[in-house]
């Protein structure tokens, strides 16, 4: 099992799109074969800086998502909106 974290960096004016955006996909994403949990986090002293925290069954299935219809359908529009270069780490769970 392997756990994803991304760090997005926002436009101050674009948080309240990214919001609905996270909340209209979540469902979808988190039912994706291999996705076991997914969770948003938005910064409290930068509350531009949000955060998705993901856990998956493997590596496979994490890059079948990053292939996906819903992927692509999802990552252009938040893209859009970000302030610095999202930043991303694939982890193993301990």
């Amino acid at each position: 099992m392997i756990a994803r974290i991304v760090k997005l960096t926002l436009l101050p004016d674009k948080i309240g799109d990214f919001q609905q955006l996270f909340d209209r996909y979540r469902k979808d994403i988190a039912a994706f074969p291999g996705c076991l949990h997914l969770q948003g986090l938005q910064g409290t002293a930068k509350t531009n800086i949000f955060f998705t925290y993901s856990h998956w069954d493997s590596e496979e299935s994490l890059n079948k998502y990053r292939n996906s219809d819903l992927f692509n359908e999802v990552w252009p529009q938040a893209k859009e909106w970000f302030q610095e270069k999202p930043e991303a780490w694939t982890t193993n769970m301990l």
